[in-house]
Order: structure tokens, then C-alpha cells, then sequence
């Protein structure tokens, strides 16, 4: 039974900011963010929209009338709402979920939405009349005029999980490994992040090379059978980085070709940033709606999550997947975006819905929006 990826929706938010206009206003080179970083625009999400938001966003798009098929339902982030309640609870309402599905969150830094992803192919394999919805939805926060901050984002990828693989089928070829590692951390206190740049970058090269070898030992791969090598990238420049540890370890023009590749792959995430749980999977997405990749191809995706959890694993295109997947909305979604100035994505990064406040639903730009907390109690509401 073929298992994979049957469709797959994308949210961003409507603001963004230059990253040349952020690099002016840090007194910064801008070549040292468009080119050293490698990014071009910033998602700055509304204060109404969270993980819980971007999430339905994205998995309204992909969801049929008849949703009771659903049998999972996995939210991976790393933005979670609260300290008790999954992501995915919220969802069951907002989306019109059956109830009789298992709902849960997975958090562990960047690879939660590829747990989901595995998680969601041995559900299929024992479940083939169920679907499972895994989303991955993330606000990246580092704070104003910090290190990180040029590495911000925000937006979620939602994928429908079946045994009708009509954009991507998974192979079920995985390597793995994870190490307690403190190259980044956010505590329960912070609504911010803290990280180890430069280590953070070793251990994610570290990580990409030792599951390389263990891939090509355990499956007698090479670099050859890939189309494309697909990163996490919470940057742009981070998975060229560790792509290139194959330089000089694989013929000139299988590496050429993977580089080349790669600049697909990377096209979207350039224009909306980090976005956690799913940075990796919307490279996918640019990936297969910007480049040359036919169906039968087989690509290689690397996860990282920092803390660390690595995985790499492998999947085939399927034969009609330009057929099933949303390029043109999804370009719209990027193309129909606003830019807003400095000064107001710095206002609005320090504004939150405070308890006992509501939210006027005239401002709201999506579908989706947190309308209340009440009682300490987080309420969503769709338009």
C-alpha cells in the first residue's frame, strides 16, 4: 500500500517587513541579511493570529465537505498556546472535526511536524480508511534588535496523510538520531527564544553528515538517486551550508545539480522566513511548485530540530502532483501580501490580547482569529 502526502495548504501572514529596511534600521550592512542570512521578507503575524490561527489557516484549504475520515490529527510547533492544551483541540471546532480521532500537539523544536508525518504513515499503514491531518505552524520569535532577529517568521503547512500519495509518496527509508544538546532553548517563561548561533549550526551540520552516512549504509544510496536534497531551513544559508559537506565527496555534477536544486527549494522560505516546524516542508512546497522535478523523481528531506532530533528520509513524486497541489493560490498568498515600515512591525511585535480583552472582528485580515480570552481561557472564532 502506497502511503504519503495526498495534499498540502500554506499560511502566511498578510504584513511583512524588507529585510533591507530591517538592516537600515539596525545600522547593519543589508548584504550581511539578504546575502550572509540569505532572506528578503519577514511574515509579521497580527496579534490575533497564533499557532492555533496559522493552523486552521492552512488546513482549511486542503479539508473536503466530508471530513469524517479524519482519524488524526497532529499539530508539530514549537509556538504552543498553552502549557496543557494541544494546538490541536482548538482545531476540532474551527475546522468541523469528527470527534472520533486522536488530537495531540508534538513539540520538540523544529522536527515536531516530521514526527507528526511518521507518526501519521504507521497510523495509515494499520488505518487505511483513515486520513491524518498533520500541521505544522509556528511563530519564530527572537526579539527586536537581537542576533535573531533577521532569522523571524511566521505561517503553517498543513499535509493530508492517505494511502492516495497524489503529491508526495513517503518510502519509508528513515534514519534518525537525537542527543541532548543546548544549542537553543526557549523556557516556559519567555515568549522568546534563546540560542547558540554558531553551535546551532555545527550540531545541524554534525547531524546532517552522520545520518548521511548512516543513510547511504543502511540503504546503499547515493547522492545520485536524488533529484534534491530538501533542509530545514530556518535560513536560507543553513542548508547550504551543510549541503555543502557532499562537495568534493560526490561527483562535480551530481553536486552541481543538487545545488541548483536547492535555489528552488528556498524561493518561499526567502520570502516569509522561519518557520519552525515548517520550514522544511515549505521548501518542499517551493520545491516542487518552482523547479524542474518530474513525478517518479525521488528527493532526500533532512529534519532538524534543535535540542537536537534529526531524521532524514526519502520520497517519491507522485505521477499528477502538479494536478493536486494549490500553486497559484499559494503564490497569490505570497504576491497579495502588504508591507508594513519598521516602526509599525515594532508595535505590533510588543502588542498581545491581554485576559478580558476581545478582538474587533472588522480588523481581521484571514478566516481565523483569537476573538477573546476570557477567564485566562483562550477563545477562537471564524469568520
Amino acid at each position: 500500500m502506497d502511503i504519503g502526502i495526498e495534499k498540502i495548504g500554506f499560511y502566511t501572514p498578510k504584513n511583512y517587513i524588507d529585510i533591507v529596511e530591517l538592516a537600515k534600521a539596525r545600522n547593519q550592512e543589508p548584504d550581511k541579511f539578504t546575502i550572509g542570512i540569505g532572506q528578503s521578507k519577514q511574515a509579521v503575524p497580527a496579534e490575533y493570529e497564533d499557532a492555533v490561527t496559522m493552523a486552521a489557516e492552512a488546513a482549511e484549504q486542503i479539508l473536503s465537505d466530508n471530513r469524517t475520515d479524519i482519524g488524526l490529527v497532529i499539530v508539530g510547533t514549537e509556538s504552543s498556546v498553552d502549557e496543557s492544551k494541544a494546538s490541536a483541540l482548538f482545531l476540532m471546532d474551527l475546522l468541523n472535526l469528527p470527534e472520533d480521532a486522536r488530537a495531540f500537539e508534538i513539540k520538540e523544536a523544529c522536527y515536531g511536524a516530521t514526527a507528526g508525518v511518521q507518526m501519521a504513515y504507521n497510523f495509515i499503514a494499520n488505518n487505511p480508511d483513515k486520513k491524518a491531518l498533520v500541521i505544522a505552524s509556528d511563530i519564530a520569535r527572537y526579539g527586536i534588535n537581537t542576533p535573531g532577529e533577521v532569522t523571524q517568521g511566521a505561517g503553517a503547512v498543513a499535509m493530508l496523510i492517505s494511502n492516495q500519495p497524489e503529491i508526495l509518496k513517503l518510502e519509508n527509508k528513515s534514519v534518525y538520531m537525537s542527543c541532548n544538546v543546548g544549542d537553543f532553548w526557549r523556557p516556559t517563561f519567555s515568549k522568546t527564544a534563546f540560542a547558540r548561533g554558531k553551535f546551532s549550526n555545527q550540531i545541524y551540520i554534525e547531524f546532517f553528515q552522520t545520518l548521511w552516512e548512516k543513510y547511504q549504509a543502511k540503504y546503499q544510496a547515493t547522492a545520485e538517486d536524488f533529484k534534491a536534497m530538501l533542509f530545514h531551513i530556518p535560513y536560507t544559508k543553513m542548508g547550504a551550508k551543510a549541503m555543502r559537506t557532499l562537495e568534493g565527496n560526490i561527483p562535480d555534477a551530481t553536486y552541481a545539480e543538487l545545488k541548483n536544486q536547492y535555489q528552488e527549494s528556498i524561493k518561499f522560505g526567502r520570502e516569509v522566513g522561519n518557520l519552525y516546524t515548517g520550514s522544511l516542508y515549505l521548501g518542499l512546497l517551493s520545491y516542487l511548485i518552482n523547479s524542474d522535478v518530474k513525478a517518479g523523481e525521488e528527493l532526500l528531506l533532512f529534519s532538524y530540530g534543535s535540542g537536537a532530533v534529526g531524521e532524514l528520509y526519502s520520497a517519491k513524486v507522485a505521477k499528477n502532483f502538479k494536478d493536486n497541489l494549490n500553486s497559484e493560490e499559494i503564490k497569490q498568498t505570497l504576491e497579495q501580501r502588504q508591507q508594513i515600515s519598521i516602526a509599525d512591525y515594532e508595535k505590533i511585535f510588543s502588542k498581545s490580547i491581554k485576559n478580558g480583552e476581545k478582538v474587533d472582528p472588522a480588523e481581521v485580515t484571514g478566516k481565523f482569529y483569537l476573538s477573546e480570552i476570557k477567564e485566562n481561557e483562550r477563545l477562537y472564532s471564524k469568520k
